[in-house]
């Protein structure tokens, strides 16, 4: 009772008594004050309760160690008496009887423990903690300390533990997902008999899901998803009837899909992706007429689509994608009029796409890709719906692509690769100005490019190579502002090149195997942003046009197979980061440039079957060329793998001025210029010849691939510098190189031999390797000095353009290790702590003893690929799949070591299901989470790319070069369809 209630009734008692006789005022004043004493009690009661509830908030914040957005600096026993007033506690009561019902700090980003004190407010209803960084134990006192709480938040945080035994019958909100808890859902789960909201998904839990989960027969909203649990559905499920929502997707389940859960008609959402389901999908299905979203992809389903399925008509998303199932899509696919995404891929569907497909007026997303589909595509496909992607590659698809795929004036992704496709699909496609990526290569299309097909203004992919198109592309006026990539290889196309194509973000030309003539255009060298262009084998004709050399991030350039003359522009030397280089089968005369072998990034060449002559260059890719890459020519020198005779002195002529001057010269400068030439010649190469050094531990050998580093690092040197922060200081100049240790038993003899081509590996996102030394016991690696910061320190605290422009430059380390490196570079772990971030933001890749052993070295981590566990074997693929775990770190701000499961594959499938299942904020790094608004479709597109790259099957993930350019092109085209599914990684 509050004060002012009580003051009324004891007014009101005294009117009363007032009224009575005079005997009875002894009574009336006894009375008065028993009551005084009841509210003097009662009041002391309420400063004895306001004092707990202060005590146990100050605990709470107590435990707190950072409040960077100072929420908790109110909270103090300085404003104890305003504690209502506190940010993120509500009150209910009025002022003089109040107490805390409501604790809301959810994405504070405040860290610390999370403290039992809060649970122990006997009046609180609702705590939300949720999208912070807390840490530490689950209080295990949570469910037994305080009946009255009703809504409990802790999601995405770091809290470890288990669950706590213990029940709150009144319970109805139970959100603990994203965290790293840990153990077996209790097998008491089903007391907490009002819950209507269970999420328990993103955690470690392992074991069997309970059966008494269908005494929860309130329970709406389930999610168990991206944890580790195993055994089979239970079909008690069934029973509990008012289920909307089901994600168990992500685990290890195995077993058939339970045929009860055809008894949920409640049910909106099922979700069961990526387990060991097996058997065929239940008919019963087909009674949840409530659902809008059945995805099911990633298991081992088989047989035939059940067709009672088509008869779910408020199907907004299906995803049966990703398994082995078969047969045919029956028509009946046209009852389902609400269906917006349809994935089918990887299974073994067979048979026509049905026709009545065109009948989806809401269709957007239509994949099917990797199947056995045949026949033609549906002829009225997209005429009545609103198609934004369709990928039907790797099928056995016959005749012409149907006009109306852009009838709604939305696609924008269109990949039919790899089928038997023709007639003349530029035509039909001109008018699509919405489309941005175009993939149709390797079909049997024909015709010449339309006019207007070279005007789509948001074209940034662009790949028609492998087909039968004809005619000329100089006629015409490009005109594709967005462009980054054009491939236009293995066609039929002549005439000369186009003096430009409407782009200066062309990245990647590719115009080889056509019967290309004329010169090629200085205009080239406008191309600012090109990074490989390829026109080899066609009838190109004329000189090299110096202006290439103005191409400054040119990393490939194959120009092989045509009829070039003159000679090789000594420009070419002043090209940065040129790394392959293929001339060959020219008619190319005169002297090779003497400074075209000091480019550092030059690791290929090949200039066979020309006309040159002279000598070798004697360094950089010279070095150690390969015979037939010289072959073919009127060439001398070299090393003796060039296969190429030494060179003679050209003879004097018979005249007496000539013999005399030679004679002088020979006199004057035989001792000091030629004997000279010869000792640092000799001197040199000795500085790079595998050295056997003695020391007190043992016999090494010393590599080094820099001369001056050479003359300047003993072995004593370097073994000090592994015990005092593995960096040597040496010269005037306080030149740097760090030093790391690889415990490495064998190193093959043929490894060592190819060690130089190793060193002179240039690239700036790549850490120079300086040298290596080696004995039986122990390897030591020697790079360059970087000044930086490995990423997995300085992770958490960058934004999103930071993560951005380190993702994209480890790409295009990897894209130049892979492809531009002969015999390409596996890294074979690639990790945060192998990326070394400058003041600039610009990623340096570290290369280790077995990043160099070409595929043959095997590192433990969790970010080597799963196969590379199993057969010990590491591919260009092993890349892909590390660095698609370093994407989702920079996304999430997890790593394979905070989800603390016994595989690395789980980090990707608590990605893939946050991706799919969860809203941006559940899953992007609270650090990045101001960003996502403005950046939401380069966020998802990232994460789509991160999935394809961790995909299960190796020959599903992108190439490094695919990776790069993907990649790149979403900081600068905006998709204008954002889809949640994973879509094709084609």
């Amino acid at each position: 009772m509050s004060f002012s209630a009580f003051y009324v009734e004891v007014i009101t008692f005294e009117l009363k008594m007032a009224k009575r006789p005079r005997s009875t005022s002894l009574e009336s004043c006894m009375l008065i004050i028993m009551m005084l004493l009841i509210f003097s009690n009662h009041v002391h009661a309420l400063d004895v309760y306001h004092q707990a509830e202060v005590e146990l908030l100050l605990s709470f914040k107590a435990s707190i160690v950072h409040d960077p957005s100072h929420s908790l600096s109110s909270w103090s026993n300085s404003t104890a008496n305003n504690l209502c007033n506190w940010h993120g506690v509500t009150c209910v009561g009025d002022v003089n009887s109040s107490h805390v019902n409501v604790i809301d700090l959810h994405g504070r980003n405040i860290s610390g423990r999370l403290s039992s004190s809060l649970f122990q407010l006997s009046h609180v209803e609702k705590i939300d903690l949720s999208n912070n960084q807390l840490q530490g134990q689950v209080p295990h006192d949570m469910f037994t300390s305080s009946n009255s709480l009703r809504h409990l938040n802790l999601s995405n945080n770091n809290l470890t533990g288990q669950i706590p035994q213990g029940s709150l019958p009144g319970l109805e909100t139970l959100d603990l997902c994203n965290n790293m808890i840990s153990g077996k859902i209790p097998e008491n789960i089903g007391s907490f008999s009002s819950l209507k909201f269970l999420d328990l998904g993103g955690n470690v839990l392992a074991g069997e899901i309970p059966y008494s989960l269908s005494d929860m027969f309130n329970l709406e909203y389930l999610t168990l998803a991206s944890n580790q649990l195993i055994g089979k559905i239970p079909s008690q499920l069934g029973q509990v009837k008012n289920l909307k929502l089901i994600y168990l997707g992500y685990n290890n389940l195995s077993g058939e899909i339970p045929h009860e859960i055809g008894k949920l008609t409640a049910l909106n959402h099922l979700d069961l992706v990526f387990n060991n389901l097996t058997g065929q999908i239940p008919d019963s299905l087909g009674n949840l007429t409530e659902l809008r979203y059945l995805f099911l992809y990633g298991n081992k389903l088989t047989g035939q689509l059940p067709k009672s399925i088509f008869g779910l008509r408020k199907l907004v998303s299906l995803d049966l994608s990703e398994n082995s199932l078969s047969g045919e899509i029956p028509e009946l696919v046209s009852q389902l009029q609400q269906l917006e995404i349809l994935h089918l891929f990887a299974n073994n569907f067979t048979g026509k796409i049905p026709e009545s497909l065109s009948s989806l007026a809401r269709l957007q997303v239509l994949q099917l890709w990797s199947n056995k589909f045949s026949g033609e595509i549906p002829s009225d496909l997209g005429k009545q719906s609103n198609l934004t992607v369709v990928d039907l590659s790797t099928n056995y698809l016959t005749g012409k692509v149907p006009d109306t795929l852009c009838h709604s004036g939305k696609l924008f992704k269109l990949i039919l690769f790899s089928n038997s496709l023709e007639g003349d699909i530029t035509e039909s496609l001109a008018s699509c100005k919405s489309l941005g990526r175009v993939r149709v290569q390797n079909n049997r299309f024909s015709g010449e490019i339309s006019a207007e097909f070279v005007k789509l203004s948001l074209v940034y992919f662009l790949d028609i190579s492998g087909n039968n198109f004809s005619g000329r592309i100089d006629d015409k006026k490009w005109d594709l502002p967005s462009l980054q990539m054009l491939n236009i290889a293995r066609n039929r196309i002549f005439g000369h090149l186009p003096e430009s194509f409407g782009s200066d973000k062309l990245e990647n030309l590719d115009l080889s195997e056509n019967h290309l003539s004329g010169i090629i255009s200085m205009n080239f060298g406008n191309l600012s942003e090109l990074m490989q262009l390829k026109l080899s084998h066609n009838k190109l004709s004329g000189s090299i046009p110096q202006q290439l050399s103005s191409c400054k991030k040119l990393v490939s350039l194959d120009l092989s197979g045509n009829q070039l003359s003159g000679p090789i522009p000594v420009s070419l030397s002043e090209m940065p980061v040129l790394g392959q280089l293929d001339l060959s089968r020219n008619q190319l005369s005169g002297e090779i440039p003497r400074n075209l072998g000091v480019i550092e990034s030059l690791v290929q060449v090949n200039i066979s079957y020309n006309h040159l002559h002279g000598k070798l260059p004697s360094t950089g890719a010279f070095l150690a060329i390969n015979a037939s890459s010289v072959a073919g020519n009127d060439l001398c020198g070299g090393d003796i793998t060039s296969h190429l005779p030494p060179c003679k002195s050209k003879s004097v002529r018979n005249n007496p001025t000539w013999r005399f001057i030679l004679t002088c010269f020979l006199v004057a400068l035989a001792a000091f210029g030629i004997a000279g030439f010869i000792i640092l010649y000799i001197r040199r190469r000795k500085d790079l010849e595998t050295k056997t050094v003695e020391s007190e531990d043992g016999i090494w050998k010393m590599q080094f691939f820099e001369p001056k580093v050479s003359r300047l690092i003993s072995i004593e040197d370097i073994r000090s510098a592994t015990k005092q922060g593995n960096v040597i200081a040496i010269g005037n100049k306080g030149a740097q190189f760090v030093v790391k240790e690889d415990a490495v038993n064998s190193i093959s003899p043929t490894f060592w031999s190819k060690m130089v081509e190793f060193g002179n590996l240039r690239h700036p996102n790549i850490i120079q390797l300086i040298g290596i030394c080696r004995s039986e016991k122990n390897a030591y690696v020697i790079h360059e000095y970087c000044e930086g910061k490995a990423l997995s320190q300085i992770l958490r605290n960058i934004n999103w353009e930071q993560r951005r422009k380190i993702a994209v430059g480890v790409a295009r380390a990897l894209r130049f290790l892979h492809f531009s490196c002969s015999p390409s570079v596996v890294i074979g772990c690639v990790s945060p702590e192998k990326v070394l971030v400058d003041a600039e933001d610009e990623p340096h890749l570290w290369l280790s003893l077995p990043a160099l052993r070409e595929s043959k070295g095997f590192v433990s981590s969790s970010y080597v690929a799963p196969e590379a566990t199993e057969s010990k074997d590491i591919t260009e693929k092993s890349d892909i799949y590390g660095f698609g775990l370093v994407l989702i770190e920079l996304l999430t701000g997890k790593s394979p070591g905070d989800i603390e499961l016994g595989a690395h594959e789980s980090i990707v499938e608590w990605a893939r299901y946050c991706y799919s299942d969860c809203q941006l904020d559940a899953w992007t790094d609270p650090m990045i989470r101001g960003h996502v608004l403005k950046n939401q479709n380069e966020i998802v597109e990232t994460m789509n790319l991160a999935l394809h790259c961790t995909a299960g099957d190796p020959t599903a993930r992108p190439c490094a070069k695919e990776l790069y350019k993907t990649l790149d092109s979403m900081t600068k085209t905006s998709s204008c369809v954002a889809v949640k599914l994973v879509s094709s990684p084609f």
